[in-house]
């Protein structure tokens, strides 16, 4: 594994212009009630190259090494009391980091792996939108009724991570538990805790370097803007990069 940058401790980074600063002394102290912190893991170079990555075993690139450090940064005086990881490669990078600045252990869950796309795996993006529009126009608009060739359905996609969602929930009462995700498995995973739609998974399948904190109220309590790996915007639902690594 490729060392990583991390920020000297206590240099929490300021997240993108304006209002979104980061102020953990007043916004992320302890809690007596269970949050969640969602985390994607820095990109890949499928990530930038805008191609699909499914379950495929990537690892960082340059770039998401780069993100990663961020990451680090802005999360130090974050308490975490528990770290989860997707079985990817990128996310065990992206967690081990994590856990190294927090002294943490990371439990891999196999329950997080990520969406298979089956034959899409490594085809880029417009490739599909090009060779199967509708199918592409499906997963845009209704999901969960769309199972890639050769796949994993999205439907039993849902069913395995509110599953998962259900099970650290019952098991984690106290303290903040964080859980290292990759899209679009992270965006199934938020509709599991906030119960609200999916939305377009294409848009979100290469946004990275980014994290979210869910209380159990199942309210989004923090937000501010991300930017995907291939440069595009992306909605101001995310902490994290708010500009692209050059």
């Amino acid at each position: 594994m490729r060392p990583f940058f991390v920020p000297p401790p206590r240099a929490v980074q300021a997240v993108g212009q304006g209002p979104f600063v980061l102020r953990p002394s007043t916004q992320h102290r302890r809690t007596s009630m269970v949050q969640f912190l969602l985390i994607r893991p820095g990109s890949s170079e499928f990530d930038e190259q805008g191609r699909i990555k499914g379950t495929l075993d990537i690892p960082l690139s340059d770039v998401g090494v780069l993100q990663v450090g961020r990451l680090v940064g802005e999360l130090h005086d974050v308490q975490i009391d528990h770290l989860y990881s997707s079985p990817s490669r990128s996310a065990e990078q992206t967690a081990q980091a994590l856990a190294a600045d927090h002294r943490l252990k990371v439990k891999k869950l196999d329950d997080l792996a990520n969406l298979d796309h089956g034959l899409w795996q490594g085809k880029l993006i417009d490739e599909v939108k090009h060779s199967q529009p509708k199918v592409f126009r499906q997963l845009q608009d209704r999901p969960e009724t769309v199972c890639p060739p050769e796949g994993e359905p999205v439907g039993e996609a849902i069913s395995r991570v509110k599953a998962v969602v259900q099970r650290l929930e019952r098991k984690h009462k106290t303290g903040t538990v964080a859980l290292v995700v990759p899209e679009p498995l992270a965006s199934l995973v938020i509709a599991a805790f906030t119960q609200c739609g999916l939305g377009d998974l294409w848009k979100v399948e290469c946004h990275c370097g980014a994290w979210q904190l869910i209380e159990p109220r199942r309210e989004l309590v923090a937000a501010a803007a991300v930017v995907p790996a291939t440069g595009a915007a992306a909605a101001p639902t995310w902490r994290g990069v708010a500009d692209p690594i050059s």
